[in-house]
């Protein structure tokens, strides 16, 4: 009997907790969830028909239909519309079918420090650093840490803790989540010696103050920015030239994680230039232009990155074994998809836009792309989108699949850069369905 509940209230009829849970459904349900979560979600199911907000006779039915919802993740797959390859809401590259393969692949046991010839420990990530050297052969060696702010409080912090680190004051930028390169380095316990200006800084700034107290020199891509006019830098060729000169260490970081020089970003960064030019470590993120997963990457001398390895902290933000896997996969197999997203056929996407367009009852319209992750700032890639009234944007992004559009200037914008072709029929549908709902 229900306590509390008298005779004649119709909420007696409420099937008991203990008894829902005895259900093929919830028993089905134990493949993909925990016991803990399902007796809440039916706890739950039933506090709504003791408050009145459920007949009796349709908890049963409501359970089956949460169960069947329910997921073990909060995270909801999301096609991206929006334009931006490298979508840092949206957790930046989408990985390659290698490298996801290669994650599941590295979901159970795997010899990722252990040499199965000889059954001796082997060095961790030994296969992905080889693969790294072998995507980027200017470079001796290479280390993947958990992210590119860890590689570099790990750099400065081998090179030059307790001592300074010399950077220009133009470099001195705040990261993604607000973030600050001052307070990063400042973590590390070394001391930022700021040179120069913030719009000019001259070989002479850094020549005056390296001295006896200095770790290493310093220099930061500015991501998400441009500083434009009356501007100067110091090129990392004529940089490198003046920290040999004075025996040390010149670390660059590039951020967004090009390895080689790109035609179609002729102003972004690569490891390889920066590398050639003399850089002695090169930072880069392997979530952004790489198309991998969230790693940070230091490629350059190997005695400098082996002193890197060998550090205590290097264990605090190693890399893990599933990222291990894809990262290595997403170097050594077919070309990722945010390089693909990146040079997309523009014939190609206008038809499959223009397609769309004629089959939701949209107009075609011009638009322009972007890079994002802070690559490749206020570079346009020109394509096409889909333009539909601002209404379907909620209904976009909640419906299912959960689809994100770039809402401008009171439309809706769908940009299919970034949608897989063979996704193309599942988001026509997607669309329909927010017409209906908007």
């Amino acid at each position: 009997m229900h306590q509390g509940v008298a005779r004649d209230d119709p909420r007696r009829a409420i099937p008991r907790t203990d008894s829902l849970l005895q259900s093929a459904e919830v028993v089905a349900a134990r493949e993909r969830l925990s016991d803990r979560v399902i007796t809440a979600r039916v706890r739950a199911v039933v506090e709504r028909a003791r408050r009145g907000e459920l007949a009796p006779g349709a908890v049963a039915d409501a359970v089956a239909a949460d169960l069947a919802a329910a997921r073990p993740s909060t995270q909801t797959p999301v096609l991206n519309a929006t334009g931006v390859i490298v979508h840092t809401n949206l957790g930046r590259a989408p990985l390659s079918h290698a490298a996801v393969d290669a994650l599941l692949a590295a979901a159970g046991y795997v010899d990722v420090e252990m040499d199965l010839a000889s059954g001796a420990r082997s060095k961790r990530g030994s296969g992905t650093r080889a693969a790294l050297v072998g995507a980027c052969p200017a470079a001796e060696s290479a280390l993947a840490v958990n992210n590119g702010a860890a590689a570099l409080v790990l750099a400065t912090t081998a090179l030059a803790a307790g001592r300074e680190v010399i950077v220009s004051r133009g470099e001195l930028i705040e990261i993604g989540a607000g973030f600050r390169l001052p307070d990063l380095i400042a973590s590390t316990g070394a001391r930022l010696r700021e040179v120069g200006a913030t719009n000019r800084t001259h070989p002479s700034d850094y020549a005056e103050a390296a001295g006896p107290d200095t770790g290493c020199m310093l220099k930061v891509h500015p991501s998400n920015f441009r500083l434009t006019g009356f501007t100067s830098d110091v090129p990392v060729r004529e940089l490198a030239a003046l920290a040999h000169e004075r025996g040390l260490p010149l670390v660059v970081d590039v951020g967004s994680g090009l390895l080689a020089p790109d035609p179609l970003l002729p102003d972004e960064p690569d490891v390889a230039t920066a590398l050639d030019d003399g850089a002695d470590l090169v930072i880069a993120s392997g979530d952004k232009l790489l198309g991998g997963p969230q790693a940070g990457l230091i490629f350059g001398r190997a005695d400098l990155v082996e002193r890197l390895a060998r550090h205590p902290l290097a264990r605090a933000v190693r890399i893990d074994k599933l990222a291990l896997a894809a990262l290595e996969a997403t170097v050594d197999g077919p070309r990722p998809p945010v390089p693909s997203y990146l040079h997309a056929d523009r014939d190609r996407l206008r038809a499959r836009t223009s397609r769309l367009a004629e089959a939701v009852g949209g107009s075609l319209v011009a638009h322009d792309g972007r890079v994002g992750g802070g690559g490749a700032p206020g570079v346009p890639l020109p394509g096409f989108a889909v333009r539909l009234p601002s209404s379907v944007a909620r209904p976009l992004r909640t419906g299912s699949p959960a689809v994100l559009p770039r809402v401008h200037d009171d439309a809706a914008l769908i940009d299919l850069r970034c949608v897989p072709e063979a996704d193309d029929d599942l988001l026509e549908q997607a669309i329909r369905a927010a017409l209906r709902e908007s």
